[in-house]
């Protein structure tokens, strides 16, 4: 492995695969897209910037090494030759992950154990179920593929949001349904059911020109080959950028505004959203140049009978129509029947997306 090109994978919200792609392009990087994320090439720099700047990832995962072996004997001999000390610390605790498929090796169990004790053995690095560093191992069709988790705790942890709401949009999918919305950063967005606050935060920092990852700590920092100094750099050379669209956000429960609010003050942008509490059938249009609304409204899988949700969505879509002319509006949910329950023209549903359980989709209009 050079460090200056390697393999890395971008883990994707299963159906977000192709906005992450899109997002990763628009940062230089030439995107492949695969089953369940993207690949790009790039070193340890591209690593670090991926973790700091990509919204629509999930974890960043750098394809250290691969080689083939037949059996667990040869598995065990070429795991002991590997590099580990070229990345991996002797003093921090490391854990590893194996997946067989189509291999002579088939037992995950029995590959994990060797390749553990050939990082114990030969660097001194001890196994922990907790360990702050993975080594996720992938031997299919005789070839093993050592990945190492650069990320930690999932990218949709921005570090800076607390506060969380009954059933929450993921930062990650906020970000990438804004993106699928046509969102760029000048658009006016508001969120009339903001409940935390997720996708009004994601448009807020996107529009200034704020790095997701600012906030919080990465496994790379961990890693034997860790440059503070570049890292330091790398941050400081993403500078936040004026900001003049407005945000909006309201909510029927006065508790998620002050949620929201508390949110958007740890993130910095408090300055830029207007928060108020209000029913759907109080909503007004704001003062501004028309822009979108984009919501995640109840499904009634979490929140029990959907029958009071169709009329919800009925009221919610006489809103949009008679107030919101010249704003395109995007719904996530997982039933269609409610999207239909607006009355909206809304265009062909995005892709299914894979969302704690369930499977939602963003259904969008055109300007109305």
């Amino acid at each position: 492995m050079s460090d200056n090109h390697f393999e890395i994978f971008l883990v994707a919200t299963p159906g977000l695969e192709a906005p992450l792609a899109a997002e990763a392009a628009a940062l230089g990087w030439q995107p492949v897209i695969q089953p369940g994320g993207v690949t790009i090439q790039g070193g340890w720099t591209d690593v670090r910037r991926a973790n700091l700047m990509l919204r629509g990832a999930t974890r960043v995962l750098a394809r250290i090494g691969s080689f083939r072996a037949m059996h667990l004997a040869q598995l065990d001999k070429r795991s002991r030759k590997f590099a580990w000390g070229d990345i991996l610390r002797p003093d921090l605790p490391v854990k590893v992950e194996a997946v067989c498929k189509a291999s002579k090796i088939y037992h995950a169990g029995a590959a994990t154990q060797r390749i553990e004790r050939a990082i114990t053995e030969e660097l001194g690095a001890p196994i922990a179920a907790d360990a702050p560093m993975t080594i996720k191992t992938r031997i299919e069709d005789d070839l093993v593929t050592f990945s190492i988790d650069t990320t930690g705790e999932s990218l949709h942890k921005r570090g800076h949001k607390v506060a969380v709401a009954k059933a929450p949009m993921r930062e990650t999918m906020a970000a990438m349904f804004l993106a699928e919305m046509g969102y760029d950063g000048t658009q006016a967005v508001l969120d009339p059911m903001c409940g935390s606050g997720t996708f009004l935060l994601e448009a807020a920092e996107m529009a200034a020109g704020l790095a997701p990852g600012r906030s919080r700590e990465f496994a790379f920092e961990r890693l034997a080959n860790h440059n503070p100094a570049a890292w330091d750099q790398m941050k400081a050379q993403v500078q936040r950028r004026p900001v003049s669209t407005p945000f909006f956000g309201s909510d029927r429960d006065p508790g998620a505004i002050r949620m929201s609010r508390a949110n958007a003050e740890r993130s910095g942008v408090e300055d830029l959203i207007t928060f108020d509490a209000c029913q759907i059938a109080d909503l007004q249009r704001p003062d501004c140049e028309p822009g979108i609304v984009i919501l995640n409204p109840p499904y009634g899988a979490r929140i029990g009978n959907k029958g009071p949700l169709f009329g919800l969505h009925g009221n919610m879509g006489e809103v949009f129509r008679t107030r919101f002319q010249g704003w395109r509006i995007g719904i996530v949910t997982s039933e269609a029947g409610l999207a239909k329950a607006t009355g909206l023209p809304f265009k062909p549903a995005g892709p299914i997306v894979a969302h704690g359980g369930l499977k939602v989709r963003l259904w969008q209009t055109a300007a109305l």
